[in-house]
């Protein structure tokens, strides 16, 4: 199930992918310059080159420097610089609120893929059934009446779902019993468990549990083919995986018919309106608080501050001014604990040292206010 720390790994990916397609739009900017300010080689008039020379350094230096100001429109005494600086800008400003408005469209449905992923590797256990007992050379009888398996197959809200979603494996059965052949029917514990002429409802549970997590998210060619299909899996396995056990382990037989599944969340919508209010503050995050940044890393060991270190830093910002409710420790110790799973060996020193200046700096200006269960700990 997503929690706030994967909705912010979710948030982090997005927004790193956005400031890469910024920085492309800058540079793309630049060589939109470059190319005005070339010589007309079609053209029967002499160029000028030096001319078009220093009509493009002028040009890029007063690009950069509306750029860092935040893309105001110049004036120039040369009509041409003025417009090709102009236009240069305009291009920066559409492009990029194309790409932010996609980065957080893209944002909501990877996280909301989860689900759909859950619900392909849940349905996976029916379609490992039905290439058992297409196995002629072995008897597979203690599988197939193992209750958890009965309970994947009949599971009316599984294959509601998967149908729904698209997410099923009617079309690639033919790979399914590839994977039977070459990963199930090698497993020692699978093999073991055909011995078993009355199996216990706890052996029973624990074959199934064994097989979604040994074999089909293991080290296997199964889990192969969901990192070559799933972007981002190897983040995303580890939720799908919980969600996939929870599923099994909240599953009696003796007590229930129909297998229940998990949700996504305890409360999609006031999580997926998390996100997004993250996003769109940290995607346009004020100069101020970008400057407040740059003052507290500026004496940094580092050369340059890693892109993965700055967009934590504009996300805990983000994060400490938008959402009174959440106390400033626990904004602290999850970015801390971000730095330390996707940045550099140093980021998690770093970063809790600068968030610590940075969020003591936010609260005395007002910046920072908190109320209700944001207040605990802020002391």
């Amino acid at each position: 199930m997503l929690n706030r720390h994967s909705l912010r790994v979710k948030t982090m990916q997005s927004l790193f992918a956005l400031h890469q397609c910024k920085e492309a739009n800058h540079g793309l900017c630049h060589t939109i310059i470059s190319q005005r300010f070339s010589p007309d080689l079609n053209s029967m008039e002499v160029q000028n080159k030096e001319l078009l020379k220093e009509q493009k350094q002028v040009a890029v230096k007063f690009f950069d420097e509306s750029f860092a100001a935040g893309l105001g429109k110049i004036t120039h005494a040369d009509a041409k610089i003025e417009k090709v600086v102009n236009e240069s800008l305009d291009y920066y400003a559409k492009q990029s609120k194309k790409d932010t408005e996609h980065m957080r469209k893209n944002l909501v449905q990877n996280a909301e893929q989860i689900y759909e992923y859950y619900i392909l590797v849940l349905s996976l256990g029916s379609a490992i059934a039905d290439a058992a007992a297409a196995d002629k050379k072995l008897s597979h009888t203690s599988f197939l009446n193992n209750a958890w398996v009965k309970g994947l197959q009949n599971s009316e809200a599984l294959k509601k779902d998967s149908l729904k979603l698209n997410r099923h494996w009617n079309d690639k059965a033919d790979r399914v019993r590839v994977w039977f052949k070459d990963v199930i029917r090698q497993d020692d514990v699978y093999l073991e468990s055909l011995d078993r002429k009355s199996p216990t409802l706890e052996d029973q549970k624990k074959l199934i549990i064994h097989i979604f997590k040994k074999l089909v998210l293991g080290q296997t060619i199964i889990n192969d083919f969901f990192e070559e299909e799933v972007l981002h899996w190897a983040e995303d396995k580890d939720i799908v995986k919980g969600m996939v056990e929870k599923t099994l382990k909240n599953f009696d037989p003796s007590k229930q018919d129909q297998l229940g599944l998990m949700t996504l969340s305890v409360d999609w919508e006031d999580d997926k309106n998390f996100i997004v209010k993250l996003y769109d503050y940290a995607a346009d995050l004020p100069a101020n608080f970008k400057q407040l940044i740059a003052d507290n890393t500026r004496n940094w060991e580092v050369e340059r501050l890693p892109l993965t270190d700055r967009v934590i830093l504009e996300m805990a910002i983000a994060e400490l001014i938008c959402f009174p409710g959440i106390p400033v420790k626990v904004t602290i110790n999850e970015y801390i604990e971000l730095a330390k799973g996707y940045s550099t060996p140093k980021s998690r020193q770093f970063i809790n040292g600068i968030l610590d200046v940075i969020a003591k700096a936010l609260q005395d200006t007002g910046a920072v206010k908190k109320s209700g269960r944001g207040l605990i700990d802020n002391k």
